[in-house]
């Protein structure tokens, strides 16, 4: 059951503006569903698992009661969504300029 709520969550993503690619990982970084090619996937995975783990360590130490939700990070070429999950981690790439053109 799990499995066909990760794809429909992917599909419901892939439609909307501007996003370019989706992983999903396990908890220990290994990709288990992407739209990249697989060296685009498996550097998404690697280093974003490693921030997010680093993310949520942070809040930890700043607040024990805390937890990392969600991380946005945006770059000149990119916005890289991160929603970590218990058993997963989901990574979504998107173009923030989509919007602006046309």
């Amino acid at each position: 059951a799990a499995m066909s709520e990760v794809e429909e969550t992917i599909n419901r993503i892939r439609t909307h503006k501007g996003v370019t690619g989706i992983v999903i990982v396990n908890s220990e970084g290994v990709p288990i569903r992407s739209t990249f090619e697989s060296k685009q996937t498996l550097q998404y995975s690697a280093l974003i698992s490693q921030l997010a783990t680093k993310a949520r360590s942070v809040i930890r130490e700043l607040d024990p009661q805390n937890d990392l939700t969600f991380l946005r990070i945006r770059s000149k070429k990119h916005e890289i969504m991160v929603a970590p999950d218990r058993e997963y981690i989901l990574i979504v790439v998107q173009d923030p300029n989509a919007d602006q053109q046309g």
